[in-house]
């Protein structure tokens, strides 16, 4: 295997190229939040499904909420090198643009720690926006989910962020 310096920024890697879980207990508690956001692309009469509430499965958005804020809460669960966080808050809305055909979600997740929960936000958002997607897959396997991404992010060493993408 091919040695790596631990000069390309790169945190989870060790000087010789090895994955590891990066060490954060020097790291000063501080109250740290994100914002994630996605949307789920979809027929027209999908979304009318969504909208008058007659999804087979029952409520598709109701269900979306608690599975994207079950999701942030066992986020390290699923991501390898995650730190499990004690999350103080979770709250996920959805959007419905008949513009678009599309669904909206947006995540924001917040903590007292040392490591930020960016993560626990892009995953809230993204096991949502599946939800959505298996509860409607029987009249709709087209859909579409798409710019996920992190829109801001607050706390910690690093400070402030928020993104520039509309």
């Amino acid at each position: 295997m091919t040695s790596l310096p631990n000069n390309d920024g790169l945190s989870h890697f060790d000087s010789t190229g090895q994955a590891h879980m990066v060490d954060v207990a020097g790291k000063k508690d501080s109250h740290r939040s994100a914002v994630a956001s996605g949307t789920i692309r979809m027929k027209p009469e999908t979304l009318a499904i969504i909208q008058q509430g007659t999804a087979k499965k029952g409520d598709v958005l109701g269900i979306a909420r608690i599975a994207a804020i079950m999701a942030a809460k066992r986020t390290s669960d699923l991501i390898p090198l995650c730190h499990p966080l004690a999350l103080t808050r979770v709250t996920v809305d959805f959007s419905i643009d008949t513009d678009q055909v599309a669904v909206s979600c947006t995540a924001q997740v917040e903590t007292v720690g040392k490591t930020g929960v960016e993560m626990e936000a892009l995953t809230a958002v993204q096991i949502g926006l599946l939800t959505i997607y298996d509860m409607c897959k029987a009249v709709d396997r087209g859909m579409v989910m798409q710019d996920i991404r992190v829109v801001e992010k607050h706390g910690g060493k690093s400070g402030d962020w928020v993104s520039l993408i509309d």
